[in-house]
């Protein structure tokens, strides 16, 4: 979650200093309260693993300098985060005492958080786009760093995104703000524009692209843009306006896009409880250059 400004009472922390992280340097600093962890080198790695996967997807880490405060809670896996972009980057992240290096190699909230540090910020209104995005990227780059399988990655999209198709109320992403809908309404407007920009492209060019552009451009959450600004500047980096009329389909109305024929295409069907991946699908070339593996992963 990205929050404008962090409350007040940050926790008292002991300050590990971290190096480079591929593939720039990258100043970071993780505050840990002493005593909570059996071991603060595991959570050390934690924090450099997420750094480099995100910083494989755009190329660099969104920001030169970032603060990540470990708040310890009951329990054996991470349990959320919020992510700030003013005064400075800042994410607080809570987790759990009793967590173990298995748990934090499956994690996925804290690429979560610091890929909300790639995005300007859009206001409140569009949150369905700043965690739309990190919700898709999320899976596509951990996929790329061999830290998640596809398999995974669409079983839950299957499971999970119809709750971002528009309810009964049918009103549009920038006026129906309920978890469903910004979360993974947000990320199907991602999946659907990716497929999109690659189709129109010859499969050159896709959302990794346009985010990319949008980064270098704004310098990340610490700007603040209109989200028009971000569809144009995004467009541009790819020579097609597929993010401006993509936009214009969901933004008002209750576009509700038919994803089981849309991820037949890519080549994922459901069989059962499991995956199946289809190579000979329309699309499978599509789905494959979106999760084609980083250098970083060979």
């Amino acid at each position: 979650m990205a929050a404008r400004s962090p409350a007040a009472g940050l926790v008292t922390a002991t300050l590990i200093l971290l190096g480079l992280v591929p593939p720039g340097a990258h100043a970071q600093s993780v505050s840990i309260p002493p005593g909570q962890y059996q071991s603060d080198a595991v959570l050390d790695e934690w924090v450099r693993r997420a750094a480099a996967i995100v910083a494989h997807y755009y190329g660099q880490f969104p920001i030169a300098a970032t603060r990540i405060v470990v708040i310890p809670v009951d329990g054996t896996r991470v349990q959320g985060g919020t992510t700030f972009g003013h005064p400075a980057p800042l994410i607080r992240i809570r987790v759990g005492r009793q967590v173990d290096a298995a748990a934090l190699r499956d994690d996925w909230v804290l690429v979560h958080e610091m890929t909300h540090l790639a995005l300007p910020e859009v206001g409140d209104e569009h949150a369905w786009l700043s965690e739309g995005l990190a919700v898709y990227i999320e899976g596509v780059a951990r996929v790329q760093a061999g830290n998640r399988t596809i398999e995974d990655v669409f079983a839950e999209e299957q499971r999970a995104m119809p709750r971002g198709l528009p309810g009964a109320q049918g009103r549009g992403l920038d006026q129906d703000h309920s978890w469903g809908r910004t979360y993974w309404g947000g990320a199907m407007f991602c999946l659907l524009a990716d497929v999109a920009i690659r189709q129109r492209t010859q499969n050159r060019l896709g959302l990794q692209d346009a985010m990319t552009a949008v980064l270098r451009a704004s310098g990340g959450l610490s700007a603040d843009w209109d989200i028009n600004k971000v569809f144009a500047t995004a467009d541009a980096a790819v020579g097609v306006p597929v993010l401006r009329e993509l936009y214009a389909q969901v933004k008002d109305e209750p576009f509700a896009p038919d994803l089981r024929a849309l991820w037949h295409s890519l080549g994922v069907d459901a069989d059962g409880s499991a995956i199946r991946i289809n190579d000979q699908a329309p699309l499978a070339a599509i789905r494959r250059a979106i999760f084609k593996p980083t250098r970083w992963a060979d």
